[in-house]
């Protein structure tokens, strides 16, 4: 089971960040296990072993685990990806609902922490990788529950970094903005920033970022890369990187 090549586990491998992620680590020369509770579809790197499963249910988060130590001995980084979002008013959110962002978004990454450390700490440490968001420190209407697990993702992170500097494993968060993804196009339908069509919302949003554009999913993964990878972000743990082309650099009444 010896494994030379570096092994990442990543959850939400399907979705538009989590495919891009892929992708980076597989040229860069990594091995990769991916998770969805979605089919991957064609594609998924032929060296890698992908696992249909929901984050959100404990019994399939330890089948995660225990399918990965069988195809490795050790984990060199883990990516937390995977997340849902309910966009509706906080008095119209049912506590089933916020209770499922929780276990998705945040429960998950509890329990996929105590289940990977073991593997990460067998390697020499590693890295793990936590995707909050940018709603995590400026948010909006109708999206409390996300909002507040990727606020928790923070502190999180935060704790997991002082737990297990002792063991070389590095802990840190990337805050991504607005990044055409599913989930944001979905979430446009809020009507936070106006236009008729998915192509105007896409643009109203680009302009209220500093760059002037929507974000892609390869530069979320290659940020992720810079965290997880240690070349070059070795002295960094415990932090909260947002990667937002400058909206939150904004004033929101400039």
């Amino acid at each position: 089971m010896t494994n030379k090549l570096r092994t990442l586990l990543i959850t939400g491998a399907a979705g538009g960040i989590g495919r891009a992620t892929v992708q980076v680590f597989t040229r860069n020369g990594w091995r990769v296990i991916g998770v969805d509770r979605q089919d991957f579809g064609g594609g998924f790197p032929e060296n890698g072993h992908f696992i249909r499963a929901d984050i959100s249910a404990a019994g399939d988060l330890e089948q995660i685990y225990a399918q990965a130590k069988a195809v490795t001995d050790k984990l060199h980084a883990v990516v937390n990806n995977a997340a849902v979002q309910i966009a509706k008013p906080l008095i119209e959110t049912s506590v089933e609902e916020w209770d499922m962002v929780m276990a998705s978004n945040l429960r998950s990454v509890f329990m996929g922490a105590k289940l990977g450390y073991p593997l990460l700490k067998v390697g020499g440490g590693g890295a793990i990788v936590n995707v909050s968001s940018v709603h995590a420190v400026a948010t909006s209407a109708n999206i409390s529950a996300y909002a507040a697990s990727k606020g928790g993702l923070l502190a999180l992170t935060r704790a997991m970094a002082i737990e297990f500097a002792a063991d070389n494993i590095r802990v840190n968060a990337i805050l991504p903005g607005a990044v055409d993804t599913p989930m944001l196009r979905a979430g446009l339908n809020r009507g936070h920033v106006g236009g008729a069509t998915i192509l105007d919302r896409l643009e109203n949003l680009a302009n209220k970022t500093v760059n002037g554009r929507v974000g892609q999913p390869e530069e979320i993964a290659t940020a992720i890369y810079f965290l997880a990878d240690g070349s070059q972000s070795s002295f960094m743990t415990g932090q909260a990187m947002i990667v937002d082309g400058g909206a939150t650099a904004r004033l929101s009444t400039e």
